[in-house]
């Protein structure tokens, strides 16, 4: 069902789904399956509207789908542990799929302590082939019935399957950079229907996708009334009229007045997160005359001083020494984004007697202690904090607003929500701030703590123009004539629509290649296939004969196209 849907091969499926074989876990045998644990308490799902009865069905043995807005804070992991636990009540098979390590280190604490040791197996990339080869057995023969890991534990085979759920489906890592390059919420949409069991979509935020399917009436909402969204959410701030009126500068300033006043209050009673789109020091540079960007003279890509020392291309990679600004003269630049690490000493030098703590792709942070403290991060790394944040700074939110990309406002409210979650209550003094234009959609959501509203809005925005979710797109990448050539022979159906081909971006010299990216040095073109809904069936189908057509005659090899379904960028 996996190849047929994302037209790809089943080969590529199962080297997916099964983990590289291990002889020494092979001969192991297995532990006995422990019996069924007792149905556990509500606990915090009484906060929820419909939590109980949610719990309720599981442990009863039935199937029920829903999406889950969860409540900011940390309880989340431990009521997805209670969910967990409710589906074993009922002598049935549960499946978690997590983000990142640091999310299911925290879901493994909790079943733990809920349920103890034996009763759940965890699957991620960083346990080593022996223990995973382990785990994913012990699964397989019905030792154990629960599994929670990362993104390869969607296929985990579990045995009597009653329960799949997936946390924060709008992040990246969810989608498979391997062919056929499939994303777990559909994976485990796919099990959900052919195993009927329940299924649980969890997030702080909401994306376009899960909105759909309440409003297609495939699973129900999960959320919490307006009292307990105020009494669990910070207070967020934006740059408004009245901080212009005392500081005509703040709404061009990178840190305006509100904001130093924020973390210096904040810093009295704990630590403060800083949210920076951009790691590194300073990523982008601009003219600063003119403040057009500082382009490459060989290939015109961007400038970056990403050590804060010599300029080089962010594409071909060659350094510029000589720079002048082609459209007014000047020689003088200034930085257009500003990294976490240059974020993090201008805060440094600000707050001289507060340590600085910094979170990104090379070091990310778990936890940090509740002292007083800046913590300087990226989307994504936020370390949580003992007892919550006391402050938080979302800076540079035109950086994350202003992406040619049809999920940039999602995407941006999606990460602000996510650092928020971690500050503290209203009601015990955690406070946001927001650097971006306040009356745009994704900021007034974020004041309002309102992202069910803001995605089903952009749902009905894009059911009017024809956007996925709602229609079904796949991209053909490739060297210009293979494209052409495999356009011309594909059989597409009489309802699909063929946007482009344009040309791909070429990507950075010594960056890694993203799949379906075009090698360094060469130039592809993508061209976009649209078909309306109830169509995607048939449009993967005939790409699915198209490539399998291409491989038989000996066109695949040298000049290939990529074919992807469901492409995560679309401009």
């Amino acid at each position: 069902a996996v190849a047929d849907r994302y037209a790809g091969s089943l080969a590529d499926v199962l080297q997916l789904a099964v983990p590289p074989r291990n002889a020494r876990a092979e001969q192991r045998a297995s532990p006995g399956p422990l019996p069924p644990p007792p149905a556990p308490e509500a606990g915090t799902w009484q906060r929820y509207e419909r939590g109980a009865a949610f719990l309720e069905s599981l442990a009863s043995g039935g199937a029920p789908r829903a999406v889950w807005n969860a409540l900011p804070g940390p309880q989340w992991s431990e009521e997805l542990a209670r969910a967990v636990a409710a589906t074993l009540a009922s002598g049935r098979g549960a499946l978690a799929v997590l983000p990142d390590g640091r999310a299911v280190a925290r879901v493994d604490a909790a079943l733990t302590a809920l349920l103890g040791e034996g009763r759940h197996a965890v699957l991620t990339a960083d346990a080593g082939p022996e223990k995973r080869y382990a785990q994913w057995l012990a699964v397989r023969r019905g030792s154990v019935r629960a599994v929670i890991g990362t993104r390869a534990a969607m296929f985990a085979p579990v045995q009597d399957l009653g329960l799949v759920a997936l946390w924060d489906d709008g992040d990246d890592s969810h989608s498979e950079q391997h062919a056929p390059q499939p994303h777990a919420r559909e994976v485990l949409l796919l099990r959900a229907a052919l195993d009927k069991c329940g299924f649980l979509l969890g997030s702080w935020g909401c994306t376009v996708e899960a909105a759909q399917l309440v409003e297609s009436g495939w699973a129900r909402p999960l959320v919490a009334g307006r009292d307990q969204v105020r009494a669990a959410a910070p207070l967020v701030r934006t740059v408004g009229d009245q901080d212009l009126a005392r500081d005509e500068a703040a709404r061009a300033a990178r840190l305006p007045t509100l904001a130093w006043q924020a973390v210096r209050d904040g810093l009295r009673s704990g630590p403060v997160l800083v949210q920076v789109p951009r790691r590194g020091y300073v990523p982008r540079m601009a003219c600063a005359n003119c403040r057009a960007p500082a382009r490459c003279r060989h290939c015109s890509g961007p400038l970056e001083a990403p050590d804060g020392g010599a300029l080089n291309c962010g594409r071909c990679g060659r350094e510029e020494s000589g720079w002048h600004c082609p459209d007014c003269g000047a020689f003088r630049l200034r930085a257009s984004v500003v990294g976490a690490r240059r974020t993090a000493e201008e805060l440094g030098r600000a707050f001289p007697a507060v340590p600085v703590r910094t979170s990104g792709r090379e070091h990310v942070l778990d936890t940090v202690p509740g002292a007083p403290a800046l913590v300087v991060s990226t989307p994504g790394a936020e370390p949580v904090a003992e007892g919550g944040y006391a402050a938080a700074l979302l800076l540079d939110g035109w950086a994350m607003l202003g992406r040619p990309d049809l999920r940039a406002g999602e995407d941006a409210l999606r990460r602000w929500i996510a650092a928020a979650s971690l500050v503290r209550p209203q009601s015990a003094g955690g406070t946001v701030v927001v650097v971006a234009e306040p009356t745009l959609r994704p900021v007034q959501a974020l004041v309002r703590w309102d992202p069910v509203g803001h995605a089903v809005r952009e749902l009905a925005e894009r059911s009017e123009l024809g956007f996925p979710p709602v229609s079904r797109m796949a991209a053909v990448s490739g060297p210009a004539e293979a494209v052409a050539e495999f356009l011309r022979a594909a059989e597409l159906p009489p309802e699909a629509e063929v946007l482009g081909p344009v040309p791909l971006p070429v990507p950075a010299a010594g960056r890694p290649r993203r799949a379906g990216a075009p090698p360094p040095g060469e130039q592809w073109e993508r061209a976009l296939l649209r078909v309306p809904p109830g169509r995607g069936a048939a449009l993967a189908a005939a790409l699915k004969a198209a490539q399998a057509a291409r491989m038989a005659r000996g066109s695949g090899s040298g000049a290939g196209v990529w074919v992807r379904v469901d492409p995560a960028d679309i401009g």
